[in-house]
């Protein structure tokens, strides 16, 4: 009986923390996120729900690599991948070195919180979309971090 018991219960944990949600690098090549933080996100589920005609606050952070300093300009750049097409989302303030709680330029050893707003536009449809979601150096043309967030646009 006992032996039934802990085979559900594995069971059932595994099923858990297979649906949990998991945020993936999209090709980061100067520094990695540490955390990755979406408003309102249930972080038990598969996907976090992005609300039509509403704001989704990010936070992500993040270091950079080592090696890489010094990086004067940083843009935010995010797209909506839907069955493979990248489709891109703007934001009212691409500057990730303007009112993000980054101070540029960016340097070795610091660990950085950086927050963002994005706009939810009700003409947005319903469907589900894997946010990307990239801070990238202007001056080297190259990605800082990029991280998939798996999202539900309702």
């Amino acid at each position: 009986m006992s032996k039934i018991f802990i085979s559900i219960a594995v069971c059932a944990l595994f099923l858990v923390s297979s649906i949990a949600l998991e945020f993936k690098d999209c090709g980061s090549e100067g520094g990695k996120f540490t955390k990755v933080k979406v408003s309102n996100c249930d972080e038990t589920a598969n996907a976090c729900v992005l609300k039509r005609h509403t704001n989704a606050s990010i936070e992500l952070d993040f270091a950079l690599d080592e090696g890489v300093d010094n990086i004067e300009q940083v843009t935010t750049v995010v797209h909506g991948v839907i069955m493979g097409v990248e489709m891109p989302f703007p934001l009212q303030n691409p500057d990730a070195c303007k009112d993000s709680g980054v101070q540029c330029p960016l340097r070795n050893g610091v660990n950085y919180e950086y927050v963002q707003t994005l706009p939810v536009l009700r003409s947005y449809p319903k469907v589900s979309v894997t946010v990307k979601w990239a801070l990238k150096d202007i001056a080297a043309n190259k990605t800082i971090i990029c991280v998939y967030i798996p999202a539900r646009i309702e």
